[in-house]
């Protein structure tokens, strides 16, 4: 019995050392990040193993012209991919593009899939304490597009029959969830199917930000912003995934930079002027990170 009993604490206590061992295998990732799924910490890359890879993964929009969107010979283009595609090219590495919708960009960054997030993302301190932003290079708030037979220009008194559309995890959504709770919400996961279901007449208007609402209006006739600006004015940023310091600390003093040569209205001219013409620009455009 002596015996018996004894082998079962060795193999009671051999088990327990397997266990501690491969708990902490899982703990890393291959490319030196940690795993969440085994240690609860953030998946990234830091800038050094970026640049020891040669790629740098950046998430952006694939169908939100013409700030991120992929054009007939599948090449991505647009303001963001702009910017993005100089970030690539200072840092000496090549840009793989990762598509990416509104509600995906917090988890793309916590599971490694991106280094970086450039998807017209606003900052916000909810969103803040998940990612880290760099330094903002727009300016944007929330504007409301509706149907020139029936114009909104409020959301006071509204009709409890009718509904606004949404991107679900932009801030309009939440915007509107905490101040308007009373208005009924059709939401949709990509910029394309709220278009298509705003143009079929599924909702009465559509809610997003004002650079969004406004390229629409302007490149769909019978459309009108009646809310150009609905709550406060936010920023657009790069964001990173938090605690990714080195990447973080380099995207801002290439921002810097870029500022001192202008880089973002040069940004806009190439991409945005056609839709939006030359009176936004000064308005929209944030240069060198400093929003005054």
């Amino acid at each position: 019995m002596k015996m018996k009993n004894l082998k079962k604490l060795l193999a009671l206590s051999l088990a327990f050392v397997l266990a501690i061992g491969v708990s902490a295998c899982g703990s890393s990732t291959k490319d030196g990040g940690s795993d969440t799924s085994a240690s609860g910490k953030e998946v990234y890359r830091t800038l050094d193993e970026i640049k020891k890879d040669g790629t740098i993964n950046i998430g952006v929009f694939s169908d939100k012209n013409p700030f991120g969107y992929v054009d007939e010979n599948g090449e991505y283009q647009g303001y963001d991919v702009y910017f993005a595609d100089r970030l690539a090219k200072d840092l000496g590495v090549k840009v793989n593009y990762v598509s990416t919708e509104a509600a995906n960009r917090i988890e793309y960054l916590q599971t490694g899939k991106v280094d970086v997030i450039l998807a017209n993302f606003t900052v916000t301190e909810e969103r803040a304490e998940e990612v880290d932003f760099a330094n903002p290079y727009m300016n944007v708030s929330l504007g409301v597009v509706s149907r020139d037979d029936n114009v909104i220009t409020s959301l006071d008194n509204w009709n409890k029959d009718d509904s606004i559309i949404v991107i679900s995890g932009t801030t309009a959504e939440t915007y509107l969830t905490k101040n308007y709770p009373d208005i009924p919400l059709q939401k949709f996961d990509s910029y394309a199917t709220a278009k298509e279901a705003f143009e079929n007449g599924t909702s009465v208007a559509w809610a997003n930000d004002n650079t969004e609402v406004i390229a629409f209006s302007l490149q769909n006739k019978g459309y009108t912003v009646g809310i150009p600006e609905l709550g406060s004015a936010d920023s657009i940023a790069p964001a990173v995934t938090k605690g990714n310091d080195t990447l973080l600390n380099w995207i801002n003093d290439e921002i810097t930079s870029l500022g001192e040569e202008n880089f973002f209205h040069a940004d806009y001219e190439a991409t945005l002027a056609d839709t939006y013409g030359m009176d936004y620009e000064d308005s929209l455009v944030v240069e060198g990170g400093k929003t005054e």
